[in-house]
């Protein structure tokens, strides 16, 4: 009876004692989140700064006409290296995974900001882009690791707000730094930051130990992957652009990434440990996720590219701050974040949340399209918000209906998988809708007789256009108002596939208890 009583008294104090132990665990864990999003800023903030500084960077390396490789070695790179980060997290151990990407990115940093020529500065941005692979999916692993689906949301307002940071600051920060300091520190700037997020994620990152595993990597399937993302990147980044669609280069690269891709598929299901399970696409919810971030990707991405186009060509912003043109948008993509993650952690309940933010992403693009040559800045602001705040349900419900859907040994293929169906679907939104908007362009310019006056481009800045004769502009601006409603008319139309897919979603409870139970107390 004594020995009953002492176990009835020990059950009741263990409560107590994990009540206490709860705000020193929760507080490690904004600890190690903080370093998380400092590197996901890395990569976030990378190409923004680089792109303000490319002018400079031409006029000092030369090399224009490899100019656009700058930019694609970076994305390719990034884009082929994310599954393989995934996997090898998986397989090896988390951490030791997540900074040695750090490293890598910043070793092509440095070498990048130590370019004497435009072929030094490609090859040093695809090193570059190599570790960037591995810092956005060893973030959201590590985050799926850490903190259960159903206390996720508490974090989804800070990775909006990292987004929204590096979309502002980004251009403001790279002509500052271009500026004051020369084009090559908008390299160098990544060095303080990789060395704090290395130093705070080697302090402060305690991770459950697992066994290596034995099986070998899938070498071939990763090759495989690899020749497969490669040429589909390649051929929305040249298609329309260096080459014809119709033309010999892209049909070949069409070609090889169908064969790459069906190869890899075969050797999936014969490997040990495949890059990418194929078993966990059985779960519908994964797949459903996988497609509304594919498209999520195809909107956002195109919306960034064309807002501040917009803006600046039809209704007179300075490019200076394009960053700021995106407030709107930013702002309430993060504060809808903010609240869906809360709601999503009190209540369990998350279904809702993307059929609206389909719904919400539509209507944005729609009324987007609407836009014309007198269209205020206070309209357009408008519409933004609310395609913001359609992705704010979006953008990070995706990820954590994705990782609620597989085991836990895959939470880092299924990070890298749902974070690249959102690269692919932002490589294939900026494609497609930037051939339909510069194709509208050169035919509206053709029709009212300014073809000539801008041969050769379909993006003129405010003060290109100034020193226009005023026919001229007035066409271009027209032109430009026209190019943007069908790119933003067809990316309302792939919106709905979103919504198709999100109200077949299902509400699978979420790992993890309700707001009283601690984050994974045991891993840190």
């Amino acid at each position: 009876m004594a020995d009953l009583v002492k176990a009835a008294d020990g059950e009741a104090e263990a409560p107590v004692r994990q009540a206490g132990k709860r705000e020193p665990q929760q507080r490690s864990v904004r600890v190690v989140v903080l370093a998380l999003m400092i590197a996901m800023l890395l990569a976030m903030l990378d190409n923004l700064i680089v792109g303000t500084a490319m002018p400079t960077i031409v006029g000092d390396l030369g090399g224009l006409e490899h100019l656009s490789w700058v930019v694609t070695a970076y994305t390719l790179a990034t884009a082929a290296s994310t599954p393989i980060w995934g996997k090898l997290g998986d397989m090896y151990g988390r951490k030791g995974i997540f900074l040695t990407s750090i490293v890598i990115f910043l070793i092509g940093s440095v070498l990048s900001g130590m370019s004497q020529d435009m072929g030094q500065l490609i090859g040093f941005r695809a090193v570059q882009g190599l570790g960037a692979g591995g810092l956005m999916v060893g973030v959201m692993a590590i985050i799926g690791d850490l903190v259960p689906p159903r206390e996720r949301g508490k974090y989804q307002g800070m990775m909006a707000g990292v987004m929204a940071i590096a979309m502002i600051g980004g251009p403001l920060v790279g002509g500052t730094i271009t500026d004051h300091l020369g084009w090559r520190w908008s390299f160098y700037i990544n060095l303080p930051l990789g060395a704090v997020a290395l130093g705070m994620i080697t302090a402060v990152l305690h991770l459950p130990k697992r066994e290596r595993t034995k099986a070998k990597v899938d070498y071939l399937g990763a090759g495989l992957l690899t020749v497969g993302i490669t040429a589909i990147v390649l051929v929305t980044t040249w298609g329309g652009s260096e080459y014809d669609w119709n033309s010999a280069v892209i049909m070949e690269l069409i070609a090889i990434g169908v064969a790459a891709l069906a190869g890899f598929v075969f050797v999936e299901t014969k490997a040990a440990e495949p890059i990418i399970p194929l078993h966990i696409f059985r779960n519908a919810n994964f797949t459903l996720m996988s497609v509304v971030g594919f498209m999520a990707g195809f909107v956002m991405f195109g919306a960034v590219l064309f807002l501040p186009l917009f803006q600046q060509s039809v209704q007179g912003a300075s490019a200076t701050n394009s960053g700021l043109l995106l407030l709107p948008m930013l702002l309430a993509m993060m504060v809808v974040s903010l609240v869906a993650g809360r709601v999503t952690t009190s209540s369990g309940r998350y279904k809702i949340f993307p059929i609206m933010g389909s719904i919400l992403m539509v209507t944005g693009l729609f009324l987007l399209s609407q836009m014309d040559t007198g269209t205020t800045r206070f309209t357009s602001g408008v519409y933004m918000a609310v395609l913001g705040a359609g992705m704010g349900f979006l953008m990070q419900i995706t990820m954590l209906v994705a990782q609620n859907s597989v085991e836990l040994k895959d939470m880092g293929v299924a990070s890298s998988a749902t974070t690249l169906f959102r690269t692919l679907g932002s490589s294939f939104g900026v494609a497609i809708m930037g051939a339909l908007f510069t194709g509208r362009v050169q035919d509206e310019m053709t029709a009212r007789g300014g073809g000539g006056a801008t041969a050769g481009s379909a993006q003129l800045d405010a003060a290109s256009l100034a020193k226009l004769p005023v026919p001229v502009r007035e066409a271009y601006e027209y032109a430009v108002a026209s190019g943007t409603h069908i790119a933003f008319l067809v990316g309302a139309s792939v919106g709905l596939i979103a919504l198709v897919a999100a109200l077949f979603v299902k509400e699978v409870p979420l790992r993890g208890a309700g707001p009283e139970t601690a984050p994974m107390a045991e891993a840190v």
